[in-house]
């Protein structure tokens, strides 16, 4: 029986990004100082802003919430993955955010004749504290996708890059159906 005949599939997809160097971070508010902004980018994490927050390292914002959910629908699908469709061989997504990520790919799935039935995603790490924020983060998150999405936190006590607070991680499992 092959996939095709199945009225729906389910992917999983994981993304890691380290925090901004020091070095990165100077040369983002320079770059933003010449084109009117004055600091530098703030963490971007599920959709949102995290002010005081050290931003991730990346070709785009580094939203790895946003990345591991683009990658499990892209999974479920079939339609490929963020490093073959937004990859940095693609400097017209350079610095694009999350939002478009999401965005450009609930388009893809729905021109293909897939509808996003729900996803979880689950963000690894020591910082941010998420708690606070999570019921706005699902909330930010579905209205992007068009479906629910559910987003929760958790550490590593200790352990691995994520323990160190060198960066986080993000694993994300996505529900798709024939529309």
């Amino acid at each position: 029986m092959s996939s095709e005949s199945f009225p729906f599939r389910v992917g999983q997809a994981i993304d890691v990004h380290a925090f901004a160097t020091e070095e990165e971070r100077a040369a983002s508010s320079s770059s933003r100082e010449e084109t009117g902004g004055i600091d530098a980018a703030p963490l971007m994490l599920a959709c949102l802003q995290w002010p005081g927050e050290t931003p991730l390292s990346g070709h785009s914002d580094g939203d790895v919430a946003a990345h591991a959910v683009c990658d499990a629908i892209l999974a479920a699908t079939g339609l490929g993955d963020m490093g073959t469709i937004f990859g940095t061989s693609r400097p017209e997504w350079a610095n694009a955010s999350g939002e478009q990520f999401l965005t450009e790919v609930r388009r893809m799935v729905a021109e293909a004749g897939w509808v996003i039935g729900n996803v979880t995603v689950q963000v690894i790490g020591k910082k941010p504290r998420m708690t606070a924020r999570l019921p706005e983060a699902c909330r930010r998150m579905s209205e992007i996708v068009g479906a629910p999405v559910h987003v929760c936190a958790t550490t590593t006590d200790g352990l691995g890059f994520t323990g160190r607070a060198e960066g986080l991680a993000a694993s994300a499992v996505a529900l798709v159906a024939r529309s």
